[in-house]
């Protein structure tokens, strides 16, 4: 899987690719892979830090409006480069109903395998991917620190998905 994975500094995967396979810990510390998700749409959703004001109105909209997501089959999943202890503590804290993954280690390489990863402030960027049923990349969006997203494409990927 690898293979579909660019490296080349600041190119994120696009539309049409298969999407970077990954199995991280959630904030349980259970470990979720995208491989065991495969059969359902996936939202996969970066974020710079638990915590921090942005991402927190961002992943409190996401929670506010999951029904979209899980009424069309998708299935949601937040990363960021926090520990798994800071994800538990912040998805109980907001009341998160979707699984929170932490690309704490190798740190942010799931990040970087999706080319949003910054490496000077060691954190990922808003990069939103969403992922089809077979596992390629439905729609993807980024986002630079302190742009908030505008999640009402992300909602538009997930109707011509349905609609599809």
């Amino acid at each position: 899987m690898r293979a579909a994975v660019r490296h080349d500094r600041g190119m994120s995967i696009s539309v049409g690719d298969t999407a970077p396979e990954f199995s991280l810990p959630d904030q349980d510390r259970q470990v979720v892979s995208l491989a065991g998700m495969r059969g359902a749409p996936v939202l996969v959703v970066f974020y710079p830090f638990a915590f921090s004001g942005i991402c927190t109105g961002e992943l409190c909209q996401l929670r506010d409006e999951l029904a979209t997501y899980t009424e069309a089959g998708v299935q949601v999943v937040a990363i960021s480069t926090d520990p798994a202890f800071s994800l538990k503590a912040f998805r109980a804290q907001e009341g998160f109903d979707f699984t929170l993954l932490s690309d704490f280690w190798p740190h942010g390489a799931v990040a970087q395998a999706y080319g949003v990863f910054n490496d000077k402030a060691g954190m990922a960027l808003r990069g939103t991917f969403l992922v089809d049923a077979e596992g390629k990349v439905a729609f993807a969006e980024v986002n630079q620190p302190g742009d908030a997203r505008a999640q009402s494409g992300w909602k538009d990927a997930v109707s011509q998905l349905a609609a599809a």
